[in-house]
């Protein structure tokens, strides 16, 4: 009894409190998109009153007192809009206010203690100033991220971040419209993320951050994740033609075929690419890659709001393979050549997506989605030539065919505890892959199968539930509290068996997290991130360790500051630690289980963006890392191919006639490639230019890579090997040669 009627007091009070005030709700969009302007900044005039739009455009300031109020909104890369409000006691006045894009300007952006506001400022730059032409340009907007392609263009990058070598996306979480692209239980390697399907052009924003702190990101969110959104609707139509060296040339169109002449009109756009080069190999890549994208949007009502989107992406290419230092150095091949060019394979993906969007009356927002993948994966490979087959050489096939079903709900709404801004978001989901004949095979010339080494059916489910509370204690003081649960059923059939033998494991993990960032001045915050994230691991691993150690978990802290000293300086600093748990990694290249041990990874990450002139900008992102192996005995404790230090930066210039251009570097560090650093993967230093001029309707166009046409190594293994006419294998560095000067021109056409 006298804990109901504490609840009764509690709630009366805070009744009372909220009777006495007013407040103004809102949501901010781009006028030309119709889009939610995230982190865009909403403060009353000269006071220190204020709040950002989060990931849906809402905002809210509670606790005003009658009278009108004069709002300043602001965000990067639009102009600056004021307007009257009034506030009523014990009322709620509801605002819809819209952006026009202008020119780029560090001068509105502001820092606040919303520490999701802060990563989408950074993400809104970068997507400004950092021009993207390919789909490998897509992951390259978040800081501190490298990737290397190995394998003629069609296979998905291998991804470094935080001192991981990610592999192909084991522990990075990326999506694109709410769909997974992280395939689970794949057949070359976990997590396997291919990108390939985003169509550039089509990208309206990306946001990012770094470490396991985040209740809605589950599987692979360990050091990291990147949520792709694409436009919801076309501010003009638009056909592209590229072409360049290496038989390179690249066609884009975006077309409306529903015309919208506002935001509240149903939008329908369809955008299709077509990619082919031959590469700079002396064996051709061969190299296609088709991709389209259907995209309707309507609001259904004053509340409700539909996105449906249906894409197809196809490609096929042959690859030269990694080479051998060895096979140089004699003059055997050049840097370009190849041991065995008949490698290579071909993927697809045919996507369904559907969303609403309700806007509930008391400001709260419930979004619910369904989506379905086919996906099919073809990728011949030969790493070690004739180590282990004399006669037929080493070459190995990988292929599955693959259905994805899944559902994305959630709920988020805005309240008040005792005048205190809080926010509240649940939400709950599952996903479903169907993988049948998923298998690793030894083949000859890409066509005959000498046998298989691992073969079967894959049925993997996984349902989540998550709470994450955001709680403003005070004007400078937010906190912000998640709890996450996800539960695994992994099933196999292994076909290789005489008997149908099948196999099922079930896996749950509770990951909490927690979020405190505090401004310290009307420029600087300060933050603190701690949680437990984690990776799943392949079916065959969990059904051969009979279900230990196949969730592996993160744990994760960092310790930062956004500040902006000037208002055309904006620096980011975190320091940070990552401690990985045991785990048992399924090799998809070998058919075989291995313990991969505990890790440890700390470092310093350092982001700095500038505007030096109206025109002309400067960034630069530095990390450090250090990265250990913790069992391991000191000078055995280096982890393969983990960046220690990297570099990315670059000046970026935004003319006012029709002129803008950018000249970029990407510095990766000597990294260990094996576990003594007795081998070294050697690092390079790279420079990159567009320039671009735009005239009327048309927009021509010039980028380079490589421009100072450095000789570097885009990807190093330390692979045993052997080749027909040698008595004894060699362990040495295998690599692919990365792209010398190239340099291509487009033509764009808006009509």
């Amino acid at each position: 009894m006298k804990f109901k009627f504490i609840i009764v007091l509690l709630c009366l009070i805070t009744s009372s409190l909220a009777a006495q005030t007013g407040e103004i709700k809102g949501t901010i969009i781009d006028q030309d998109s119709g889009e939610p302007l995230v982190g865009a900044s909403v403060a009353i005039a000269q006071t220190s009153i204020g709040a950002a739009a989060n990931s849906y455009g809402k905002f809210s300031i509670q606790n005003l007192k009658t009278g009108e109020y004069e709002l300043e909104i602001s965000f990067v890369g639009f102009e600056k809009l004021s307007k009257k409000v009034m506030v009523t006691e014990g009322s709620s006045t509801q605002v819809e206010l819209s952006l026009k894009p202008s020119a780029l300007s560090l001068g509105d952006v502001q820092v606040t203690q919303n520490l999701a506001q802060n990563a989408s400022i950074i993400s809104a730059l970068d997507i400004e100033l950092r021009p993207i032409s390919t789909s490998q340009d897509v992951l390259k907007i978040v800081p501190g991220l490298f990737i290397a392609q190995h394998a003629g263009g069609g296979k998905a990058e291998q991804i470094f971040l935080r001192g991981f070598d990610i592999d192909h996306g084991t522990d990075i979480a990326l999506s694109v419209d709410g769909m997974p692209v992280n395939m689970v239980s794949h057949a070359h390697g976990q997590g396997y993320s291919d990108l390939h399907f985003v169509i550039p052009e089509t990208i309206e924003r990306v946001a990012f951050d770094k470490g396991p702190y985040y209740a809605n990101k589950g599987d692979f969110n360990t050091a990291g994740f990147a949520t792709f959104s694409t436009r919801k609707r076309l501010e003009s139509n638009l056909f592209k033609v590229e072409g360049g060296q290496f038989g390179t040339f690249r066609t884009v169109g975006l077309f409306n075929l529903l015309e919208p002449k506002t935001t509240k009109d149903p939008s329908l756009y369809l955008a299709t690419e077509y990619f082919r080069t031959n590469g700079y190999f002396e064996s051709s890549q061969n190299f296609n890659r088709f991709n389209t994208l259907l995209k309707y949007h309507q609001r259904l009502s004053d509340n409700k709001t539909i996105e449906l989107s249906t894409s197809a992406f196809t490609s096929s290419w042959d690859a030269s393979g990694q080479i051998p230092l060895r096979a140089i150095e004699s003059g055997q091949i050049s840097r370009f050549g190849a041991i065995d060019d008949t490698e290579g394979g071909n993927t697809s993906r045919v996507n369904l997506n559907a969303k609403l969007t309700t806007d509930l009356s008391d400001g709260g927002i419930i979004e619910n989605q369904v989506f379905m993948s086919k996906y099919d994966f073809k990728l011949v490979s030969n790493f070690t030539f004739f180590l282990n087959d004399p006669i037929n050489g080493d070459q190995i096939t990988q292929s599955e065919d693959r259905q994805i079903y899944g559902s994305n709900n959630s709920y988020w709404n805005n309240w008040s505890l005792f005048g205190l801004k809080a926010s509240t978001e649940f939400g709950t989901g599952f996903r479903y892959d169907q993988v049948d004949d998923i298998r690793l095979s030894r083949t000859l010339n890409r066509r005959e199968v000498l046998s298989d080494l691992a073969r079967g059916d894959i049925r993997e489910s996984s349902v989540y539930f998550y709470a994450e509370e955001q709680l403003d204690l005070t004007k400078r003081l937010s906190l912000t509290a998640g709890l996450r649960y996800d539960y695994f059923t992994f099933d196999y059939v292994d076909a290789l068996t005489p008997t149908y033998n099948r196999q099922v494991e079930n896996k749950g993990i509770l990951t909490p997290k927690f979020k405190l960032g505090y401004q310290a001045a009307t420029d600087l915050n300060f933050y603190v991130k701690a949680g437990m994230g984690y990776h799943s691991n392949d079916t065959r691993v969990v059904v051969a360790q009979n279900g230990s150690d196949i969730l592996s978990k993160a744990y994760g802290v960092d310790l930062g500051t956004l500040w902006k000293p000037t208002e055309n300086l904006l620096v980011n600093v975190a320091l940070w630690r990552l401690d990985l748990a045991q785990e048992f990694v399924y090799v998809g290249d070998e058919g075989v289980v291995e313990a991969g041990g505990k890790t440890q990874r700390q470092g310093v990450d350092l982001t700095v963006r500038y505007q030096l002139t109206p025109s002309l900008y400067a960034n630069m992102d530095l990390n450090y890392t250090d990265p250990k192996s913790v069992d391991e005995a000191e000078g055995q404790d280096y982890i393969p191919l983990a960046p220690t230090f990297t570099s990315i930066g670059g000046l970026n210039y935004e003319g006012k006639k029709g002129f803008r251009g950018s000249l970029r570097y990407r510095y990766l560090d000597d990294r260990a490639a094996n576990e003594d650093n007795s081998v070294v993967a050697k690092g390079y230093f790279l420079m990159d230019a567009v320039l671009n001029y735009e005239v009327g309707a048309f927009d021509f166009g010039i980028a380079i890579e490589n421009v100072l046409n450095t000789e570097w190594r885009e990807a190093q293994f330390d692979t045993e090997s052997r080749f027909r006419n040698e008595a004894q294998s060699v362990s040495e560095i295998h690599f692919t040669p990365g792209t010398p000067f190239q340099a291509r021109l487009s033509v764009a056409v808006k009509f």
